[in-house]
């Protein structure tokens, strides 16, 4: 299995309203932390998830996390490139 691309070293802090997401998986999207179509053409697929509410999330970026959609820490373990 291949490995995602590191967006970015860090979370992004976002308030979001209700509604369907779609986190980047691969890390090449240019929207970050959201899919935009880039992984077309490897294995991974973005990944859906919900809000119920109006709430402030940490999204990962690193796209190592353990809890994805959510930041878990895992990009301050990662091997500096």
């Amino acid at each position: 299995m291949s490995k995602p691309v590191v967006a970015f070293r860090k979370s992004v802090r976002l308030t979001l309203p209700p509604g369907t997401y779609w986190w980047c998986t691969c890390g090449r999207s240019a929207s970050q932390p959201f899919c935009d179509g880039s992984h077309e053409g490897t294995e991974f697929s973005p990944l859906q998830f919900e809000v119920e509410q109006e709430r402030e999330v940490f999204l990962c970026q690193c796209k190592h996390t353990k809890t994805p959609p959510h930041c878990d820490g895992s990009h301050k373990a990662l091997p500096q490139s």
